[in-house]
């Protein structure tokens, strides 16, 4: 229950803000850029949202369901897309497709174009430009969760449908797709919360969302009551999307009917549906990871000079330092809790810890305004009543420092470890607590002689996917940060703003590269969920 305290007390200092005059900087808000922050938003969301189910679902059925050359490596290929955050497919696409970016240039040589008026091109920096970028990165979501599903579903059922005289087609639209619905809808809303996260992309593009807005109107007017409370309106999206989702179902029940370890009968596909196929599922990954991590590899030896320095260095011991460090107070607090949810699985100790996980469904920005609004009263506070008792400034303790960064990363990722090895440990029998208890053992001492070393790959997965999580963040790094201590992310923020696209590629690689990890995990348990 502390945890659970500490954890949604930035929320709580959110929520609250509502209530706290903003004078008139509201109103000006009101009446300059708040439609335009709604609008952009639910334009975001519904383009977004459209995107990552049309590609999500079909590209998890076409593997799962379908045999056609390449469905074994377009299993894997298809997550690679989570290992880059959406920012840096912005980079690489804006630098790519510029006007005096390689494919453009290339049109020009080809065509003999002179100039812009010879011929149009789309431009990418834009809302729609916004909206694929986020789709490539996010389409993995949806395609996890459906490919699960579809995995888990009962053989029996299908047959059954194809018995009765269902083809393919009508079988996956009236009884695959409607069983699989509450993990696609779940991905769906993933992806959703991710989108009205975004700030590099959104920012980087000059498209004004929630986001944007929370920065601009705390660093940029100074106006922490308004910024707050433009966040408890974030917050407010996203509660209602968690809402809309779960009414939805309304009394609906999803069940299989029987075990889901028998091998699934799939589709041999001809040559020719066998390509289309292939392209489908080729497509979304060649876009959203092979052609910007094939640029960034490019460019970063092309110009290793500049782009490999003493700062990429300490850029990459600080972004090590950060995720290491939360990665690994994450795992404790999430076993503490998860332990003690299993010692007592009463409805006070999993509230609270739904209210602890709650923060993966927030916003960085919002969280980053939760936290700084009580620091930096707490600071304030402390540093009047030592002026004025002993004459000494103590400055400011908390706010802008490491510490309260790695709290902010807690808030925000907690939930991704809880699960991981909450799933992990309900896995073992409670036998073995009986027969831990009865040969003398405590509970501590149960705890870290015999489920610790039963749980340690989910206790390594959990601190890998934080790890991973911490090192592509950036809204709440951006605005919590101490003075002079940059992260990967930031650096490849601010090189890319100042359009030096050479110096940020080998940062951008960096985190590229650390993204992987989780794919590869994701990958191995995916395939032992049924076996073949």
């Amino acid at each position: 229950m502390a945890i659970a305290l500490l954890i949604a007390t930035p929320i709580i200092f959110v929520f609250s803000s509502i209530f706290t005059n903003s004078g008139d900087i509201w109103q000006h808000l009101w009446a300059t850029v708040l439609k335009d922050y709604v609008l952009n938003s639910l334009w975001l969301m519904f383009g977004v949202g459209l995107g990552v189910l049309l590609i999500g679902v079909s590209t998890a059925w076409l593997v799962t369901m379908c045999r056609f050359a390449g469905s074994r490596w377009l299993e894997w290929l298809l997550l690679l897309p989570l290992a880059a955050p959406a920012y840096l497919l912005a980079y690489a696409y804006t630098d790519m497709l510029d006007y005096f970016g390689p494919i453009q240039t290339t049109l020009r040589s080809i065509f003999g174009w002179t100039s812009i008026k010879d011929y149009w091109f789309p431009n990418v920096r834009s809302l729609g430009g916004a909206i694929l970028m986020l789709i490539l990165v996010l389409y993995p979501y949806v395609y996890l969760l459906a490919r699960v599903a579809f995995l888990e579903q009962s053989v029996c059922t299908l047959e059954a449908s194809r018995s009765l005289g269902c083809n393919p087609w009508r079988s996956f639209w009236t009884v695959a797709l409607p069983l699989a619905r509450p993990s696609i809808m779940a991905g769906l809303s993933l992806a959703l919360m991710e989108t009205l996260n975004d700030f590099g992309t959104v920012e980087y593009f000059g498209v004004p969302t929630f986001t944007t807005g929370i920065y601009r109107t705390w660093l940029g007017l100074g106006e922490r009551a308004a910024a707050a409370q433009l966040a408890a309106l974030l917050m407010l999206f996203i509660l209602t999307l968690i809402i809309v989702e779960r009414s939805s179902r309304k009394q609906a029940k999803y069940y299989q009917l029987a075990a889901a370890n028998t091998r699934l009968p799939k589709y041999e596909l001809g040559w020719f549906k066998g390509s289309i196929a292939a392209i489908t599922c080729l497509f979304p990954v060649s876009l959203g990871f092979l052609i910007p991590a094939w640029y960034l590899v490019r460019m970063t030896w092309l110009n290793r000079d500049i782009a490999i320095d003493n700062d990429f260095w300490s850029l990459t011991n600080h972004s090590f330092i950060l995720a290491i460090a939360t990665a690994v107070v994450a795992t404790i607090i999430s076993l503490i809790m998860a332990y003690g949810q299993r010692l007592y699985p009463s409805w006070v100790m999993k509230g609270g810890i739904r209210i602890a996980a709650m923060g993966y469904a927030i916003p960085g920005s919002v969280i980053a305004v939760g936290i700084l609004i009580p620091l930096g009263g707490f600071d304030n506070a402390l540093d009047g009543f030592m002026q004025s008792t002993f004459n000494f400034s103590t400055g400011l303790l908390l706010s802008g420092t490491i510490a309260s960064l790695i709290f902010a990363y807690l808030v925000r990722f907690l939930a991704v470890a809880f699960g991981s090895v909450e799933s992990s440990l309900n896995k073992i029998t409670p036998n073995l607590d009986d027969a831990a208890r009865s040969l003398g053992s405590g509970v501590t001492s149960t705890l870290a002689k015999v489920h610790a070393p039963l749980m340690s790959g989910g206790l390594l997965t959990a601190a890998m996917l934080v790890f991973v999580d911490v090192m592509k963040e950036l809204p709440a790094t951006l605005v919590i940060r101490p003075f002079n201590f940059d992260t990967l992310a930031i650096r490849v923020y601010q090189y890319a703003s100042d359009e030096r696209l050479i110096e940020a590629s080998a940062p951008a690689l960096a985190i590229v590269l650390v993204g992987i990890i989780p794919v590869i995990i994701l990958t191995w348990r995916i395939t032992h969920v049924r076996t073949d």
